[in-house]
């Protein structure tokens, strides 16, 4: 009788197997979700490297921490929630993000935001790798993500003006680069 191949085969019968510590199922497991858990790293690295590194990062702790998985919600939102602290912690190694006050907060201006909807998903991708860091991580976890900023501002060790200010800021660089045409859009 064939094996079942990677795709058909049931998530639950990977994961118990994985949790039994059968190779070819943490094989079969990675398999599966890289590609998409990748997406979620690249998103969140400035490049392709740093991406594989927190990817690799987080599947270690995945299959180190399997055993929390309580299949109450989708297995695929409970790695993905790894991945993205995974990022976070990353971010917070090599960046310190500037304080803002609230006078300051005050003064940021939140511009109308249609640039996404122009865009391609290659052309956002690229545009968030050219942010810095902490415009792009703040930026992912609210846009993307949808975390509010009071999460964001746990997460990260900073205040939830701090956040908005970053989103502010992501989203004014990310309307330049549009106006400036630094992508290929198409014209209307």
């Amino acid at each position: 009788m064939r094996s079942p191949d990677n795709h058909t085969l049931p998530e639950s019968d990977i994961i118990e197997g994985c949790l039994k510590g059968d190779r070819r199922m943490q094989e079969r497991l990675y398999e599966r979700y890289a590609p998409k858990m990748y997406g979620v790293c690249l998103r969140y690295a400035g490049n392709a490297e740093d991406a594989q590194d927190i990817l690799q990062d987080g599947f270690v702790k995945v299959f180190r921490h399997l055993e929390r998985f309580r299949s109450e919600g989708s297995f695929e939102g409970w790695m993905r929630r790894i991945f993205v602290n995974t990022a976070i912690e990353q971010y917070r190694k090599k960046v310190i993000l500037q304080k803002v006050d609230e006078h300051q907060e005050e003064r940021m201006e939140d511009t109308n935001w249609n640039v996404l909807d122009k865009l391609a998903a290659k052309d956002i991708l690229n545009a968030l790798q050219e942010l810095s860091p902490g415009y792009r991580t703040v930026f992912n976890l609210f846009v993307v993500e949808g975390y509010s900023h009071k999460d964001i501002a746990s997460m990260m060790g900073i205040s939830e003006g701090t956040s908005k200010s970053q989103l502010a800021r992501a989203k004014g660089i990310l309307q330049q680069m549009l106006k400036e045409n630094r992508f290929n859009t198409p014209k209307s």
